[in-house]
């Protein structure tokens, strides 16, 4: 049995800067806790990441697989805030997996 590569690259633009923020599959719940654990945002993901809030929005590119695909709170959330864009995001509905790998990340104003 082989070794299983759990490692994730991509990066993240913050006021027009960019980071590549290395991770591996899991190690944070979702896409707005480690955010807000490398990058220090306040008032990033409000209501904890329940996908109600709108305050943890990014605009996400080059997202693969299952994670390209909007579910629970998501759509109804972003269409109330007038975000009918298919790149734009919550980050707390977007999991730590290899779907992120090589994508960027844009923290919209939040």
């Amino acid at each position: 049995m082989g070794i299983v590569d759990n490692h994730i690259q991509f990066t993240v633009v913050e006021n027009g800067s960019d980071q590549i923020i290395e991770t591996y599959v899991g190690e944070y719940r979702n896409l707005m806790v480690l955010l807000k654990n490398e990058l220090y945002l306040d008032s990033f993901g409000e209501c904890g990441g329940v996908g109600r809030c709108a305050t943890c929005i990014v605009k996400a590119s080059e997202i693969t697989g299952n994670s390209a695909i909007k579910d629970r709170n998501e759509p109804t959330t972003l269409s109330k805030m007038g975000y009918e864009e298919n790149n734009i995001r919550l980050s707390c509905q977007l999991l730590i997996t290899k779907d992120l790998e090589g994508s960027n990340i844009e923290i919209i104003d939040y």
